[in-house]
């Protein structure tokens, strides 16, 4: 069984939805975050202390890694699509649904206190969401908007994956 991948903006809901997802088809979840401080016994604003690069670092050895489980749900990292390396270990394995919610509901509800690249103040996240956008639409299979209720989205990914059996 493949993985299913969920990438997008931070704040767009994959980390909720992942679980949602994981729970209703009865699947192991992953948050690679979660996984990278599990593994390094840092948090992420630690890593991110050390450069943006090692942690983009440790990010790729991640994927790496998780995408050689399998029935799994795996949340990424906003910025996983920086990398093509990544995206290729994700798709090995997996399908790859973009989790696509309006930058101005991101910017009116995200706690930026422990998002390393947002820190600055929420106007980041309009340049992170130019920088990426194409690349999240490029690189997914799928994709989903998130503009409704967390449980509208995942019977709405639910709904999706089934058709395209």
């Amino acid at each position: 069984m493949k993985n299913i991948v969920l990438i997008g903006m931070p704040g767009c809901g994959k980390t909720t939805i992942g679980k949602l997802l994981a729970e209703r088809l009865h699947k192991n979840f992953c948050d690679i975050d979660k996984y990278i401080e599990q593994n390094t016994k840092k948090s992420i604003p630690e890593i991110f202390k050390e450069g943006e690069d090692v942690f983009r670092k440790i990010e790729r050895e991640a994927v790496k890694e998780v995408s050689k489980e399998s029935s799994m749900v795996i949340s990424t990292g906003g910025g996983v699509v920086k990398s093509f390396i990544n995206i290729k270990n994700l798709r090995k394995n997996g399908v790859v649904i973009f989790v696509n919610r309006a930058i101005e509901e991101i910017v009116s509800d995200i706690d930026i206190r422990n998002r390393p690249l947002v820190k600055d103040g929420k106007e980041k996240l309009y340049k992170l969401y130019e920088e990426r956008i194409d690349l999240y639409k490029k690189y997914c299979d799928y994709e989903v908007i998130n503009h409704a209720t967390l449980e509208s989205v995942v019977d709405g990914i639910v709904n999706m994956l089934g058709s395209k059996k």
